[in-house]
């Protein structure tokens, strides 16, 4: 990933993962690569003359090789692509009983 770019972007989690992405999901062997001469490419010019301290993100995990990154990719995408009905149907649910006229009044005074 072309960490200098304007639209790169890295959180590190208390759990010790940390998230590489480009902010506007142009990079698809993310955290691993960004497409050549990206038409988006944009120098950050927040932290040009910044030196880091030991805070910054930990490196970049190997890449795979081959074929391996599609794979891997592939299979984040099966399990967020799974996972995503079980999430919709929870969300509405929740809908449906908040919308309720008992749980409307209950959001008004704050109780649960």
């Amino acid at each position: 990933m072309r960490e200098e770019c304007k639209q790169y972007e890295s959180r590190s989690y208390a759990n010790g993962e940390t998230v590489r992405k480009c902010n506007l999901d142009l990079a698809p062997e993310a955290p691993w690569r960004c497409p050549e001469n990206c038409s988006k490419f944009e120098l950050r010019l927040v932290d040009v003359d910044w030196s880091h301290g030991s805070l910054i993100a930990p490196p970049v995990p190997p890449e795979p090789k081959g074929e391996a990154i599609a794979e891997v990719l592939d299979e984040a995408e099966d399990i967020v692509n799974a996972i995503g009905p079980q999430i919709l149907a929870e969300l509405e649910a929740e809908q449906k009983k908040a919308n309720r006229p008992l749980g409307r009044l209950k959001r008004r005074f704050g109780r649960s």
